[in-house]
């Protein structure tokens, strides 16, 4: 069997009887629907994803209306999804296209590639979903494919490694049904040859699959060599006044939740002390500790933990601090903020109630 010639068909005719053909972002399918769920779809699963697309396009259905609308709003549309750099980069780029690509995705991998949260795999998405031109994606599920159908070893998040699954990817690409054969793929390894379990014996590729011969599916792709993550600690100040408003504060632009509204953070109790002498009335003693929450980020773990100070007194400079607000838990839900403080937020709602 050619399997060069052979991979393109064989995954198509699997697509047509199992892939996903009503996903919102296929009905229509146009450049700006598929760029967004492209880079909503980054590192997070569709069943995910589908409720913030569909919450993501009513309040923001074009290009222009993302290009245009404040921060605060595009933050909070993202909030839950994590990754926040990849929502401050989707905008960032739609305002690019409003100055230097009359208002539109250029039709082009070197423009696409040069705006700001488009890599080149994501660029292929977007060409061949959006136009139908043959560029190929190289995404997780497409090397997990690759390594165990070729038996390919090594990491291939190594530069030589990628490199050469590129050039294998452009190989396989078909004549037509440019834009089927890219959700095929990303279907394909999301549902069938999984990272963990692949239904090899339903397999449309299975007779030419190096790793299913060889009986190296759990082996291939080569994992990254791990090593154990740090972990961080920050104390998070849950401060209300008698009327239950929480005390929030911006997270500076740049780092971890650039720019999100957060919790007063800081690293002792002697610099939280400090602060809050020097923004609320209030008594700091009576800061009640809270139980430790724990998030995961690609790089390390940050362990949080809470202390509750209630029945605060704003002080008048806090109203004019572009950094600081004050907002009653009813508008909480419309702000963007991370997963694990919102999550605390509400924990500590539910205990109040």
């Amino acid at each position: 069997m050619n399997i060069e010639a052979e991979f393109a068909p064989r995954l198509l005719d699997w697509f047509d009887r199992n892939g996903r053909h009503d996903l919102p972002w296929q009905h229509p399918r146009t450049p700006y629907r598929v760029w967004l769920s492209e880079v909503m779809l980054q590192q997070t699963r569709v069943a995910v994803v589908v409720p913030y697309f569909e919450r993501f396009v009513a309040a923001l259905p074009h290009l222009r209306a993302l290009a245009e609308a404040p921060q605060d709003d595009v933050l909070a549309l993202w909030s839950g999804l994590g990754y926040y750099a990849r929502a401050r980069n989707l905008q960032a780029a739609a305002k690019r296209c409003m100055t230097q690509h009359g208002g539109a995705l250029p039709r082009d991998l070197d423009a696409l590639t040069a705006l700001p949260g488009i890599g080149r795999s994501t660029a292929g998405a977007i060409l061949s979903q959006a136009w139908g031109d043959p560029a190929p994606i190289l995404d997780g599920n497409v090397k997990r494919v690759l390594c165990r159908v070729f038996g390919i070893e090594g990491w291939p998040g190594t530069p030589a490694l990628e490199r050469r699954l590129w050039t294998i990817v452009e190989s396989l690409l078909p004549e037509a049904r440019l834009a089927d054969y890219t959700q095929a793929q990303m279907d394909f390894g999301a549902t069938l040859c999984t990272r963990a379990d692949p239904a090899c014996a339903i397999c449309p590729l299975r007779d030419p699959c190096s790793a299913r011969r060889d009986g190296r599916t759990a082996e291939l792709p080569t994992p990254k060599p791990g090593k154990p993550l740090p972990e961080r600690a920050a104390l998070m100040l849950l401060i209300e006044d008698a009327s239950g408003r929480v005390l929030l504060h911006r997270r500076p632009p740049t780092g971890v939740w650039a720019s999100l509204w957060s919790l007063p953070e800081h690293t002792d109790m002697a610099v939280a002390r400090d602060w809050f002498d020097r923004h609320v009335e209030g008594d700091f003693d009576t800061a009640q500790a809270g139980a430790a929450i724990v998030h995961g980020f690609s790089h390390f773990r940050l362990r949080i933990h809470p202390h509750r100070i209630a029945n605060v007194r704003p002080r008048d400079a806090v109203g004019d601090n572009e950094q600081l607000r004050w907002t009653p838990r009813a508008d909480l839900r419309a702000i963007g903020l991370p997963a694990p403080v919102r999550r605390l937020l509400e924990s500590a709602n539910d205990e109040k109630g």
